[in-house]
This record gives C-alpha cells, structure tokens and sequence, in this order.
C-alpha cells in the first residue's frame, strides 16, 4: 500500500517510520526539511508526565496578572483578540473538573508509553546518543508557589505519575548552580529528553530513506478522489498516488482538514526559546520553574530556555522580547550565568505549537473518507506524543485494534 505522510515533524517522522516497518510504500510531503517546525524549538521534554490540560480549574483566574506582567507565561496581541475569542471560550469549558479528568486520562494512555514506542525508532536511526532518561524537575521559590501547583500534581498522582519532593538542601545536592531562592522541588525521575530534537528528527528522516522512504519538499495543498477512494495527495509541483494520507502537519494542518469537510479550533500557541552556547553553567536535569513557567534544558550545542504561549496568529512576526525575557528569567535561575552576551553567543527562535482547547490531538479519520487519517494538535505535548500517535497511525492503517482507546482524541468532539 502507498500511504503519503504530510508532515516532517517528530509526529510524521514517527508515522512514517512506523508504517514502513509493516512493509508500506511511504512517501512523506514537506515543504521544510525533517524537523524543521515545532520539533526544532521545544524544550525537548520526553514526559510521560505532562497529563495535565493547559486549562485547569481556576487557570482563567491567573490570566489577567499574567497579561500584566511582563514576565508572565502568557502573551496575546489585543488585534488578534478577536479571532482568538471562540478558541478562548472552548478553552476556558476544557477547563471544567470533569472534563480535565477525562483529558488526563486520555493524556496519559497517550504519553505514558512514549519512551517505550521510541526506543526502537531512535535505535534504528542511530541516534542513542540524543535521548537521556536522567528525570525532569520543577522547582519553587516558596511554599506558596509550590501550593498553587498542588491540583496538578495531584493529577498527576491520580494518573498513576510518581515523583520525590525535594527540600532547600536535596534541591542544592542534585543541582548545586540552581539559585538558592529555590526552596523546594519535585522530581519526575521517569521522564527523559533530548538534547538535539530537531536532530533526531533529521536521524529519524534519514533511516526512513536509507530503508526505502522517499522525502519531498512540496507543500500539499489538498487531495483527490473517485467515488469516495483516495487516490492522491495535491502539492503546489503536482500529485502523488496514495492509497491512504496521514495529515500530520501541525498548524498547517487546518486549512487541509476543511478541505476534508472538517473545521477544527486548532490555534496556533507559540513559543519562543533563546539558546546560549558555551553557558558558564548547565544543569543535568531539565528543569522547569513552576513560577514562572519556563524550562532550562541541558542540549547539544548550549543551555535552551524554552517556554512562554504568544497568541498572534500565523502571520505576525516575532516578538523577540519574549525570547529575552527567557533569557533573564534563566539568568535568574542561574545566578553564575553571564550577565550579558555577545549575538554570536544567542539564538532566538519562534515556533507554531498547534494546539486544541482541550490539550489533546486529534487522531481519527476525516470526514471526508476512511482513506485520509489525521495525526496533529499536541499542542506542548508533540515531542512526547509523537511517537505513540505514529505507532497508533500504523495501527489504523493496517486494520489493528490500536493499543489505547481513541475516543478522546476524535474530531467529533468538536461537532
């Protein structure tokens, strides 16, 4: 069977590598190379633990100290307030108790065996190297902080999420450079990440081609039919034969979707990180704080500080003061950090995280027919997701009962 993955980023690489291996002809559309989009700029986070939705009860509360902080996590340019606004309603319902209960489940059927399901696709890229299973850690500068927290760590306890808290000492023996204003922390020791994600993806891209797989730089632009079948993708060069497509694009995933009869609040949250090569410290743990809601990750090529949401659409540029105020926030964290630094030291990114209101994916077929099957939306979740979705993908297209219960994940939910 020819099956066509639109999308190069960890969850179409994952995709794309786990059909191959049932022996498919895959032939994956992107019009950037492998890893290029979200997968290059997160925090490289591998979390079995993050089962906690964006939207929590009482998170609409924070929402406005956030706007009027400078530092806070949130950002929303007031043009784009309109276009934002049913996405805000969906996402302030998400947050009912009941509803976040189902999401956490739902979250952790889907990341809870993501190390598992990407062991033997990193192993076959050759890419061992790039994944390290050393814990992740939150740190608190007061009890207060750390209280206001204390609803997502039980549900994540709820979850079946095992962690240590760490007083003023324990934190200053497992990470000596840590500012000392952190008084108390947790440690996830099941988690991992990797030090280079854009680089896996690309290791990842370059098995799948020694293996058969056929990678173009085409954007696709929509699909064709006979009486219902799928028989090619669209790109802006021309067309593809397919048997089945895997939509898995991202934020650029929408437009295709409502050619296929389905509209989806998928919203762009984007996020920013600064990279500071040659830091004067790095930590060994990646590590989040829970004040002000940015994580510090040990990577390949320097110390990333990688966080914060922007709500601006697609299309406005950057705003590069967000990356900056990373910077100074891990520069807080860090203390022994330099003050300052020269350009070349400093890169600044800014990505789409594509994102539902509810925090979860949408893994389902299309609307239009059984042939076309969408794998996008995990929002902060995409690095840990990607590779049970690409195994769940596999499944479907072969006829295999998936291994978790897809409910939750279905583009009917929005109807």
């Amino acid at each position: 069977m020819r099956v066509t993955v639109i999308g190069a980023g960890i969850v179409g690489m994952s995709a794309a590598s786990y059909l191959q291996r049932d022996g498919h002809e895959v032939f994956v559309v992107d019009p950037n190379e492998p890893g290029e989009g979200a997968s290059f700029g997160n925090a490289g986070c591998i979390n079995p633990s993050s089962v906690v939705p964006m939207s929590m009860p009482g998170t609409i509360r924070n929402v406005p100290k956030w706007l009027r902080d400078p530092l806070g996590p949130l950002s929303i340019r007031w043009s784009y307030l309109p276009f934002l606004t049913p996405w805000l309603i969906r996402f302030i319902r998400a947050g009912q108790r009941e509803r976040v209960e189902a999401q956490a489940k739902g979250l952790k059927a889907l990341l809870g065996p993501a190390l598992i399901n990407l062991a033997p696709l990193v192993k076959a890229a050759g890419a061992e190297d790039l994944l390290h299973r050393v814990g992740h850690l939150v740190v608190y500068k007061s009890a207060e902080t750390r209280a206001k927290d204390a609803a997502a760590w039980n549900l994540r306890r709820e979850n079946g999420v095992q962690f240590e808290e760490l007083n003023a000492d324990e934190l200053r023996q497992l990470e000596p450079e840590l500012s000392r204003e952190y008084t108390q922390g947790v440690l996830v020791g099941a988690n991992g990440h990797v030090s280079n994600p854009g680089g896996l993806v690309k290791k990842l891209a370059e098995a799948f081609v020694r293996n058969g797989g056929r990678l173009v730089r085409e954007a696709a632009t929509g699909f064709e039919f006979i009486e219902g079948k799928l028989t090619a993708v669209r790109t802006r060069m021309g067309t593809h034969q397919a048997d089945r497509a895997v939509l898995a694009a991202g934020i650029w995933s929408r437009p295709l979707a409502v050619s296929l009869g389905d509209r989806l609040p998928l919203e762009t949250e984007r996020g920013y990180h600064v990279m500071v090569r040659d830091p004067e410290v790095m930590p060994r743990i990646p590590t989040m704080s829970g004040d002000g809601k940015f994580v510090a990750t040990p990577m390949e090529t320097g110390l990333r500080f990688a966080g914060t949401v922007e709500f601006a659409g697609l299309n406005a540029g950057p705003d590069w003061r967000r990356a900056d105020i990373l910077l100074r926030q891990g520069q807080d964290m860090y203390p022994k950090l330099a003050r300052s630094y020269p350009e070349a030291r400093l890169t600044r990114w800014m990505g789409h995280r594509p994102s539902f209101p509810d925090s979860l994916p949408v893994i389902d077929r299309s609307a239009r027919s059984p042939d076309v099957f969408y794998a996008f939306g995990h929002g902060h979740t995409g690095m840990t997701g990607g590779s049970t979705t690409g195994k769940i993908v596999a499944d479907l297209v072969a006829g295999r009962a998936p291994g978790i219960d897809l409910a939750p994940f279905s583009r009917s939910r929005f109807a």
